[in-house]
Protein backbone atom coordinates (compact mmCIF):
# COMPACT_ATOMS: atom_id res chain seq x y z
CA UNK A 1 0.00 0.00 0.00
CA UNK A 2 1.33 3.34 -0.70
CA UNK A 3 2.74 5.24 2.23
CA UNK A 4 0.52 8.45 2.54
CA UNK A 5 1.74 11.79 2.01
CA UNK A 6 2.13 14.85 5.12
CA UNK A 7 -1.15 16.67 5.19
CA UNK A 8 0.77 19.92 5.00
CA UNK A 9 2.87 18.69 1.73
CA UNK A 10 -0.98 17.53 0.26
CA UNK A 11 -2.22 21.35 0.77
CA UNK A 12 1.13 22.89 0.19
CA UNK A 13 1.68 25.14 3.35
CA UNK A 14 3.88 24.95 6.39
CA UNK A 15 3.50 23.40 9.31
CA UNK A 16 2.91 27.02 11.35
CA UNK A 17 -0.20 27.67 8.29
CA UNK A 18 -2.96 29.96 9.82
CA UNK A 19 -6.71 28.41 9.84
CA UNK A 20 -7.44 30.86 6.56
CA UNK A 21 -4.68 29.87 4.55
CA UNK A 22 -5.19 26.19 5.00
CA UNK A 23 -9.32 26.96 4.22
CA UNK A 24 -7.50 29.20 0.84
CA UNK A 25 -5.52 26.17 -0.07
CA UNK A 26 -8.35 23.86 0.23
CA UNK A 27 -10.58 26.00 -1.73
CA UNK A 28 -8.11 25.86 -4.74
CA UNK A 29 -6.96 22.51 -4.76
CA UNK A 30 -10.71 21.39 -3.96
CA UNK A 31 -12.12 22.96 -7.23
CA UNK A 32 -8.62 22.02 -9.17
CA UNK A 33 -9.53 18.72 -8.88
CA UNK A 34 -13.05 17.83 -8.47
CA UNK A 35 -14.21 15.28 -10.41
CA UNK A 36 -17.18 17.11 -12.30
CA UNK A 37 -14.25 19.40 -13.13
CA UNK A 38 -11.19 18.13 -13.73
CA UNK A 39 -11.48 15.01 -15.97
CA UNK A 40 -7.98 13.84 -16.03
CA UNK A 41 -6.96 10.27 -14.54
CA UNK A 42 -6.34 10.38 -10.52
CA UNK A 43 -8.26 13.91 -10.17
CA UNK A 44 -10.64 11.97 -8.29
CA UNK A 45 -7.85 10.46 -5.97
CA UNK A 46 -5.95 13.84 -5.46
CA UNK A 47 -9.29 15.15 -4.51
CA UNK A 48 -10.22 12.62 -1.69
CA UNK A 49 -6.66 13.03 -0.68
CA UNK A 50 -7.15 17.07 -0.80
CA UNK A 51 -10.24 16.35 1.69
CA UNK A 52 -8.66 14.33 4.39
CA UNK A 53 -5.89 16.75 4.72
CA UNK A 54 -8.12 19.29 5.18
CA UNK A 55 -10.30 17.51 7.36
CA UNK A 56 -7.66 16.61 9.62
CA UNK A 57 -5.87 20.61 9.73
CA UNK A 58 -9.34 22.01 9.60
CA UNK A 59 -10.02 21.06 12.78
CA UNK A 60 -8.13 21.51 16.06
CA UNK A 61 -7.78 18.40 18.17
CA UNK A 62 -7.29 16.72 14.96
CA UNK A 63 -4.27 18.74 13.86
CA UNK A 64 -2.91 18.63 17.20
CA UNK A 65 -3.17 14.91 17.20
CA UNK A 66 -1.60 14.71 13.56
CA UNK A 67 1.07 16.87 14.60
CA UNK A 68 2.08 14.77 17.79
CA UNK A 69 1.54 11.33 15.79
CA UNK A 70 1.63 12.00 12.33
CA UNK A 71 -0.86 9.48 10.64
CA UNK A 72 -0.74 7.08 13.41
CA UNK A 73 -2.66 9.27 14.81
CA UNK A 74 -6.03 8.36 12.28
CA UNK A 75 -4.63 4.47 12.16
CA UNK A 76 -7.38 2.26 12.70
CA UNK A 77 -5.67 -0.50 15.05
CA UNK A 78 -3.92 2.60 16.90
CA UNK A 79 -6.36 3.56 18.92
CA UNK A 80 -5.99 7.67 17.42
CA UNK A 81 -9.10 8.73 15.39
CA UNK A 82 -10.96 6.22 14.32
CA UNK A 83 -13.67 8.42 13.48
CA UNK A 84 -12.74 8.94 10.05
CA UNK A 85 -13.00 11.58 7.98
CA UNK A 86 -16.40 13.72 7.45
CA UNK A 87 -16.06 16.60 6.21
CA UNK A 88 -15.75 19.25 8.50
CA UNK A 89 -13.26 22.06 9.95
CA UNK A 90 -13.83 26.02 10.24
CA UNK A 91 -17.43 25.76 10.48
CA UNK A 92 -17.75 25.19 6.54
CA UNK A 93 -19.29 22.01 5.14
CA UNK A 94 -17.97 20.56 1.59
CA UNK A 95 -21.76 21.67 0.59
CA UNK A 96 -20.69 24.89 1.62
CA UNK A 97 -17.60 25.27 -0.18
CA UNK A 98 -18.57 23.76 -3.21
CA UNK A 99 -21.18 26.18 -3.37
CA UNK A 100 -19.40 29.05 -3.66
CA UNK A 101 -17.54 27.30 -6.38
CA UNK A 102 -19.83 26.58 -9.00
CA UNK A 103 -23.06 28.86 -7.61
CA UNK A 104 -25.14 25.87 -6.09
CA UNK A 105 -25.12 23.23 -3.70
CA UNK A 106 -24.81 19.45 -5.01
CA UNK A 107 -27.63 18.42 -7.26
CA UNK A 108 -28.36 22.03 -8.29
CA UNK A 109 -29.01 23.40 -4.66
CA UNK A 110 -30.76 21.45 -1.70
CA UNK A 111 -31.96 22.87 1.58
CA UNK A 112 -31.54 20.91 5.08
CA UNK A 113 -33.06 17.94 5.43
CA UNK A 114 -33.99 17.46 9.10
CA UNK A 115 -35.27 13.86 8.50
CA UNK A 116 -31.28 13.02 7.10
CA UNK A 117 -29.15 11.17 9.43
CA UNK A 118 -26.85 12.55 11.23
CA UNK A 119 -23.58 11.78 13.65
CA UNK A 120 -24.30 11.85 17.47
CA UNK A 121 -22.25 14.03 19.97
CA UNK A 122 -18.84 12.71 21.13
CA UNK A 123 -18.92 11.76 24.30
CA UNK A 124 -16.17 12.96 26.38
CA UNK A 125 -14.19 11.12 29.47
CA UNK A 126 -10.86 11.50 31.30
CA UNK A 127 -8.24 8.11 32.33
CA UNK A 128 -5.99 8.38 34.97
CA UNK A 129 -2.98 6.28 34.49
CA UNK A 130 0.43 6.52 35.98
CA UNK A 131 4.32 7.80 35.26
CA UNK A 132 5.59 4.47 33.81
CA UNK A 133 2.25 3.20 32.35
CA UNK A 134 2.54 6.87 30.18
CA UNK A 135 6.29 5.50 29.41
CA UNK A 136 5.32 1.90 27.75
CA UNK A 137 1.76 2.21 26.83
CA UNK A 138 -0.71 0.26 28.86
CA UNK A 139 -3.81 -1.38 27.61
CA UNK A 140 -7.06 -0.58 30.12
CA UNK A 141 -11.10 -1.30 29.86
CA UNK A 142 -13.63 0.96 30.46
CA UNK A 143 -17.02 -0.01 31.20
CA UNK A 144 -20.16 2.26 29.17
CA UNK A 145 -24.07 2.78 28.56
CA UNK A 146 -24.06 3.04 25.18
CA UNK A 147 -26.84 2.74 22.44
CA UNK A 148 -26.24 0.53 19.63
CA UNK A 149 -28.50 0.06 16.56
CA UNK A 150 -31.10 -2.65 17.40
CA UNK A 151 -29.97 -5.98 15.80
CA UNK A 152 -33.33 -7.27 15.02
CA UNK A 153 -34.72 -3.98 12.97
CA UNK A 154 -31.43 -2.46 11.86
CA UNK A 155 -31.97 0.47 13.73
CA UNK A 156 -35.60 0.81 11.97
CA UNK A 157 -37.67 0.48 15.08
CA UNK A 158 -40.29 -1.47 12.83
CA UNK A 159 -41.36 -5.14 12.99
CA UNK A 160 -40.45 -6.00 9.12
CA UNK A 161 -39.93 -3.23 6.26
CA UNK A 162 -43.74 -3.37 5.30
CA UNK A 163 -44.64 -1.51 8.74
CA UNK A 164 -42.62 1.36 8.03
CA UNK A 165 -45.01 4.24 6.08
CA UNK A 166 -45.17 7.18 4.62
CA UNK A 167 -46.60 9.56 6.91
CA UNK A 168 -50.14 10.74 5.58
CA UNK A 169 -50.41 13.70 7.58
CA UNK A 170 -47.30 15.53 6.25
CA UNK A 171 -46.36 13.35 3.25
CA UNK A 172 -42.90 12.39 4.65
CA UNK A 173 -41.84 16.30 5.39
CA UNK A 174 -41.54 15.73 8.92
CA UNK A 175 -43.66 19.15 8.80
CA UNK A 176 -46.49 20.49 8.62
CA UNK A 177 -48.12 24.03 7.76
CA UNK A 178 -51.17 25.57 9.67
CA UNK A 179 -53.02 29.08 8.69
CA UNK A 180 -54.58 30.40 10.74
CA UNK A 181 -57.28 34.17 9.59
CA UNK A 182 -56.04 37.06 11.94
CA UNK A 183 -57.77 40.81 11.82
CA UNK A 184 -54.00 41.23 10.16
CA UNK A 185 -54.64 38.68 7.45
CA UNK A 186 -53.56 35.19 7.41
CA UNK A 187 -50.93 33.86 9.51
CA UNK A 188 -49.10 31.03 8.10
CA UNK A 189 -47.02 28.83 10.94
CA UNK A 190 -44.80 25.62 10.43
CA UNK A 191 -44.48 23.52 13.31
CA UNK A 192 -43.11 19.30 13.66
CA UNK A 193 -45.72 17.09 12.44
CA UNK A 194 -47.85 15.40 15.66
CA UNK A 195 -48.30 12.15 14.21
CA UNK A 196 -44.64 11.21 12.93
CA UNK A 197 -42.75 13.90 15.24
CA UNK A 198 -40.54 15.26 12.65
CA UNK A 199 -39.59 11.44 11.46
CA UNK A 200 -41.92 11.59 8.02
CA UNK A 201 -42.64 8.21 8.75
CA UNK A 202 -44.80 6.10 10.89
CA UNK A 203 -44.67 2.53 11.62
CA UNK A 204 -47.89 0.03 11.82
CA UNK A 205 -46.33 -2.68 13.94
CA UNK A 206 -43.06 -1.88 16.24
CA UNK A 207 -40.26 -3.90 16.40
CA UNK A 208 -40.40 -6.41 19.49
CA UNK A 209 -37.20 -6.49 20.74
CA UNK A 210 -36.58 -2.28 20.89
CA UNK A 211 -40.22 -1.66 21.21
CA UNK A 212 -39.91 0.95 18.13
CA UNK A 213 -37.15 2.98 19.20
CA UNK A 214 -34.45 1.83 16.78
CA UNK A 215 -31.94 0.94 19.56
CA UNK A 216 -31.31 -1.28 22.72
CA UNK A 217 -28.82 0.60 25.78
CA UNK A 218 -26.36 -1.77 26.32
CA UNK A 219 -23.63 -2.06 29.42
CA UNK A 220 -20.11 -2.63 27.39
CA UNK A 221 -16.64 -2.95 28.17
CA UNK A 222 -14.72 -0.88 25.83
CA UNK A 223 -10.47 -1.84 25.65
CA UNK A 224 -8.69 1.21 25.14
CA UNK A 225 -4.64 0.63 23.96
CA UNK A 226 -2.54 3.07 25.09
CA UNK A 227 0.32 4.03 23.28
CA UNK A 228 3.87 4.32 24.74
CA UNK A 229 4.85 8.16 25.24
CA UNK A 230 1.47 9.67 25.44
CA UNK A 231 1.83 12.50 27.33
CA UNK A 232 -0.96 14.50 29.68
CA UNK A 233 -3.82 16.32 28.01
CA UNK A 234 -3.38 14.07 24.64
CA UNK A 235 -7.00 12.61 23.90
CA UNK A 236 -7.40 8.94 22.26
CA UNK A 237 -10.77 8.62 19.81
CA UNK A 238 -12.90 5.21 19.91
CA UNK A 239 -15.63 5.24 17.36
CA UNK A 240 -18.81 4.71 17.89
CA UNK A 241 -18.59 4.88 21.82
CA UNK A 242 -20.52 8.38 21.84
CA UNK A 243 -24.08 9.60 22.14
CA UNK A 244 -26.53 8.66 19.54
CA UNK A 245 -26.88 9.77 16.01
CA UNK A 246 -30.46 10.70 14.39
CA UNK A 247 -32.37 9.00 11.62
CA UNK A 248 -30.13 6.28 11.92
CA UNK A 249 -26.97 8.21 11.92
CA UNK A 250 -23.93 6.90 13.55
CA UNK A 251 -23.17 6.95 16.75
CA UNK A 252 -20.33 9.98 17.77
CA UNK A 253 -17.03 9.21 19.29
CA UNK A 254 -16.05 8.36 22.78
CA UNK A 255 -12.84 10.73 23.59
CA UNK A 256 -10.98 9.78 26.43
CA UNK A 257 -8.32 12.80 27.81
CA UNK A 258 -5.14 10.99 29.38
CA UNK A 259 -3.85 12.29 32.84
CA UNK A 260 -0.46 10.85 33.30
CA UNK A 261 0.32 10.83 37.39
CA UNK A 262 4.02 12.10 38.93
CA UNK A 263 6.66 10.11 39.32
CA UNK A 264 8.66 10.04 42.72
CA UNK A 265 12.07 10.65 41.34
CA UNK A 266 11.98 10.59 37.47
CA UNK A 267 10.75 13.76 36.00
CA UNK A 268 9.76 13.87 32.00
CA UNK A 269 10.58 16.75 29.68
CA UNK A 270 9.42 15.41 26.10
CA UNK A 271 11.09 12.64 25.25
CA UNK A 272 13.51 13.32 27.95
CA UNK A 273 13.93 11.81 31.25
CA UNK A 274 15.70 13.84 34.40
CA UNK A 275 16.78 12.49 37.78
CA UNK A 276 19.01 13.90 40.53
CA UNK A 277 21.19 11.16 42.08
CA UNK A 278 22.72 12.08 45.46
CA UNK A 279 26.56 11.50 45.73
CA UNK A 280 29.11 11.93 48.47
CA UNK A 281 31.93 14.21 48.18
CA UNK A 282 34.67 11.40 48.49
CA UNK A 283 32.95 9.76 45.59
CA UNK A 284 33.12 12.86 43.40
CA UNK A 285 36.73 13.33 44.56
CA UNK A 286 37.98 10.36 44.07
CA UNK A 287 35.42 9.08 40.79
CA UNK A 288 33.80 6.09 41.06
CA UNK A 289 30.97 3.79 39.20
CA UNK A 290 27.20 3.49 40.37
CA UNK A 291 23.94 1.62 39.40
CA UNK A 292 21.58 4.54 38.17
CA UNK A 293 17.71 4.17 37.63
CA UNK A 294 16.37 4.43 34.57
CA UNK A 295 12.66 4.11 33.35
CA UNK A 296 14.69 1.08 31.80
CA UNK A 297 16.34 -0.31 34.58
CA UNK A 298 19.16 0.63 35.89
CA UNK A 299 22.47 1.17 34.07
CA UNK A 300 26.46 1.69 35.32
CA UNK A 301 27.40 5.03 35.08
CA UNK A 302 31.39 6.01 35.65
CA UNK A 303 31.54 9.06 37.61
CA UNK A 304 35.25 10.55 37.08
CA UNK A 305 37.12 12.08 39.53
CA UNK A 306 36.93 15.77 40.47
CA UNK A 307 33.44 15.38 39.61
CA UNK A 308 31.94 18.99 40.20
CA UNK A 309 28.15 19.66 42.25
CA UNK A 310 25.17 19.76 39.45
CA UNK A 311 27.12 17.88 36.68
CA UNK A 312 25.01 16.31 34.30
CA UNK A 313 25.82 12.90 32.68
CA UNK A 314 23.59 11.72 29.26
CA UNK A 315 22.50 8.14 29.75
CA UNK A 316 21.38 8.23 25.16
CA UNK A 317 18.32 6.37 24.43
CA UNK A 318 16.78 5.97 27.84
CA UNK A 319 14.25 8.35 27.93
CA UNK A 320 10.95 7.95 26.19
CA UNK A 321 9.58 6.77 22.91
CA UNK A 322 8.56 9.79 20.76
CA UNK A 323 5.03 9.13 19.52
CA UNK A 324 5.68 10.85 16.34
CA UNK A 325 9.74 9.40 15.59
CA UNK A 326 9.42 6.01 17.37
CA UNK A 327 12.83 6.98 18.55
CA UNK A 328 14.29 6.78 22.15
CA UNK A 329 15.21 10.15 24.02
CA UNK A 330 17.68 10.32 26.27
CA UNK A 331 18.06 10.23 30.30
CA UNK A 332 19.75 13.35 32.03
CA UNK A 333 21.57 12.44 35.06
CA UNK A 334 22.29 15.44 37.42
CA UNK A 335 24.57 14.88 40.46
CA UNK A 336 24.11 16.37 43.64
CA UNK A 337 26.78 16.42 46.13
CA UNK A 338 26.07 15.44 49.75
CA UNK A 339 27.98 16.62 52.65
CA UNK A 340 28.21 14.42 55.91
CA UNK A 341 26.50 16.29 58.97
CA UNK A 342 28.07 14.41 61.44
CA UNK A 343 30.93 12.65 61.48
CA UNK A 344 32.84 9.82 63.76
CA UNK A 345 36.12 10.12 65.53
CA UNK A 346 38.17 8.61 63.16
CA UNK A 347 36.82 10.67 59.81
CA UNK A 348 37.27 14.13 61.52
CA UNK A 349 41.15 13.05 62.55
CA UNK A 350 41.31 12.18 58.28
CA UNK A 351 39.02 15.49 57.58
CA UNK A 352 41.77 17.36 59.29
CA UNK A 353 44.76 15.79 58.13
CA UNK A 354 43.63 16.18 54.77
CA UNK A 355 43.23 20.00 55.45
CA UNK A 356 46.47 20.54 56.72
CA UNK A 357 48.19 18.50 53.99
CA UNK A 358 46.06 20.72 51.61
CA UNK A 359 47.21 24.18 53.13
CA UNK A 360 45.07 26.77 51.53
CA UNK A 361 41.86 26.46 51.85
CA UNK A 362 39.40 27.44 48.44
CA UNK A 363 38.05 30.29 50.17
CA UNK A 364 41.85 31.46 51.25
CA UNK A 365 42.72 31.27 47.39
CA UNK A 366 38.95 33.54 46.61
CA UNK A 367 40.33 36.04 49.21
CA UNK A 368 43.86 36.64 48.06
CA UNK A 369 42.75 37.21 44.33
CA UNK A 370 40.81 40.68 45.73
CA UNK A 371 44.69 42.19 47.06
Amino acid sequence: MAQKRDYYEVLGVSKSATDDEIKKAYRKLAKQYHPDVNKDPGAEEKFKEVQEAYEVLSDSTKRGNFDQFGHAAFDQNGGFGQGGFSGGGFGDSFEDIFSSFFGGGFGGGSSYDQNAPRKGQDRFMSMRIDFMEAIFGVEKTVTLNVDEECTTCHGTGAHSKSDVKTCSTCNGTGQTVRQQRTPFGVVQTQGVCPDCNGKGKTISKHCKDCKGAGYINKRVNVDIKVPAGIFSGQQLRVSGKGERGANGGPNGDLLIEIVVGSHKHFKRDGSNIHITIPLSTIDATLGTEIDVPTVHGDVTLTIPAGTQPNTKFRLKEKGVKDLRTGRLGDQFVEVKLEVPTKLSKSEKELYEKLKEDKGDSVFDRFKKAFK
